[in-house]
């Protein structure tokens, strides 16, 4: 018996009273697992006790008080090296994914190294605008006073529906009206912008006011205006399968929203074919 009560107490754990002692609670106390041990129960670090690191970012999303949707960027929750321990957890559950469909990745030549290459697709590439902060802006003072209608695009776009992962691809443009007080960004940030915010599992009409806000918030003009034209692949590559509809939607705001002859004026000068 001081053997046994050795050996408990080496696990961090505490016998039963006397005379509760038994075979059945003496085995569900040895072989408790560390995920269900509270902080009391052994005095291990999450990491020890093997916490998936997805577990640990969600936790201290919601102890912020903060969103995490699919649009939503969560880079600064994730630690660094974090993310290479997330990709591995996914390249794990999308493992499971194909087993669920039946495919036998460990005799299939062609899905051998699906789960692996998909997890590194999602977080590196198509959804890298959750998992990276934004990219870095450099802005400068408006010193000529500009004040004339500038437009930029069309700026290629690629994403995927929050609904069923299916890409959207398609252009964006944007308008500005600066006043003397703009930040002036070069052309090619408005495209890293775009594609920062656009790649994440996104619904355009969401995507663009986002995109809208974020320009607004660097650039500070007197008026800005977005149209995106986009194909949804939920639409042409299952369901109703249309492979010519696309969807254009517009975010008009300050002297856009408020001049209809400067509105016109934009929208007049988006090239679009016919």
């Amino acid at each position: 018996m001081e053997s046994v009560t050795s050996s408990v107490a080496s696990l961090g754990l505490t016998l039963p009273e006397p005379g509760c002692l038994n075979t059945a609670n003496m085995r569900a106390m040895l072989m408790k697992s560390p995920s269900s041990m509270n902080p009391s129960d052994a005095e291990r670090p999450d990491d020890a006790i093997g916490t998936p690191v997805s577990v640990k970012i969600r936790e201290r999303i919601q102890a912020a008080r903060k969103r995490f949707h699919a649009n939503d960027n969560i880079s600064a929750f994730i630690a660094p090296g974090e993310l290479d321990l997330l990709l591995d957890e996914v390249e794990v559950k999308m493992k499971d994914v194909l087993g669920s469909l039946v495919i036998d990745t460990e005799h299939d030549h062609n899905t051998e190294n699906t789960a692996r290459r998909v997890a590194k697709m999602y977080l590196n590439e198509v959804f890298r605008g959750r998992y990276q902060p934004a990219p870095e802006t450099t802005e400068f003072p408006n010193a000529e006073h500009l004040n004339e209608l500038m437009i930029v695009g069309p700026i290629t776009v690629r994403s995927a529906c929050s609904h069923h992962f299916c890409p959207v691809i398609g252009q964006i443009w944007i308008g500005i009206l600066p006043n003397e007080h703009t930040n002036v960004i070069g052309l090619s940030k408005y495209a890293r912008l775009a594609e920062w915010i656009m790649g994440r599992p996104q619904i355009q009409e969401e995507a663009v006011v986002q995109l809208a806000d974020l320009i607004q918030e660097k650039t500070q003009p007197d008026g800005l205006a977005l149209v995106m034209e986009a194909s949804h692949y939920c639409m042409s590559w299952r369901g109703v399968k249309d492979m010519d509809s696309k969807m254009i939607n517009s975010v008009m705001r300050g002297a856009f929203l408020k001049d209809p002859n400067l509105r016109r004026e934009f929208l007049s000068l988006i090239p679009r074919k016919a």
